[in-house]
């Protein structure tokens, strides 16, 4: 029996959080965000380090995340999978014909 390759396996549900930006009554905005459209896709890791953001310890992973192709999808949106959560830092079809969308994206807290 021949064993499944993991890579392109889009066995995992993500939900695809909307910006939503509302006036702060200061002349800025607040940005929240709603849960979208639910996604499946597969998760590749592509590095994992740590690092110092305003002088505390802060984990830093950075993802590809694979789903069948979408379009629409900014960098101003995240995803989440359970209580993870993911900042998308950029979102494109990698060859041009409509079958992926491939997102590159850093993991951050609740």
């Amino acid at each position: 029996m021949r064993a499944r390759p993991s890579t392109g396996r889009r066995g995992r549900r993500f939900t695809l959080e909307l910006p939503l930006e509302t006036p702060d009554g200061f002349g800025g905005v607040v940005r929240t965000y709603q849960p979208g459209p639910q996604l499946w896709g597969a998760m590749e890791l592509l590095s994992g380090s740590e690092r110092f953001r305003a002088g505390r310890e802060e984990g830093l992973a950075t993802h590809r995340l694979t789903f069948p192709f979408r379009d629409g999808v900014t960098a101003a949106m995240q995803l989440t999978l359970g209580v993870r959560r993911f900042r998308i830092t950029h979102a494109g079809d990698p060859d041009g014909r409509r079958r992926a969308l491939v997102c590159l994206v850093e993991e951050f807290g609740p």
